[in-house]
């Protein structure tokens, strides 16, 4: 494993053409992450109120239930994130804090 990831250990699933958990999980996460993305669009066009809060609560179901899908993928080391050296970090920090001084300047 590579030093600046950050995963669990690989739960195995079977080799092969058949679909497994992985497959399954792994499309259950890209079309909630689209699912969300496109509520926030309407989130943002829609003009009726009552059709916002409906909208807004659908969006926060599938926000949630998405997060749900990548914690457990990451628990099962099916999902592998990575470690940001603390020098980017450190340069993204000075950078926006110029630009949040600049904007109150």
């Amino acid at each position: 494993m590579n030093n600046n990831q950050i995963s669990n250990p690989k739960t195995e699933v079977p080799k092969g053409t058949n679909i497994n958990d992985k497959d399954y999980m792994n499309s259950l996460l890209s079309c909630l992450k689209e699912m969300v993305k496109n509520y926030s669009v309407v989130l943002t066009e829609v003009s009726n109120e009552t059709l916002y809060n409906e909208y807004k609560t659908m969006f926060d179901e599938y926000s949630n239930l998405q997060r749900e899908t990548y914690e457990l993928m990451f628990r099962k080391g099916w999902y592998a994130i990575e470690k940001a050296e603390q020098q980017k970090l450190d340069t993204k920090y000075q950078t926006l804090n110029q630009e949040f001084t600049d904007l109150n300047a």
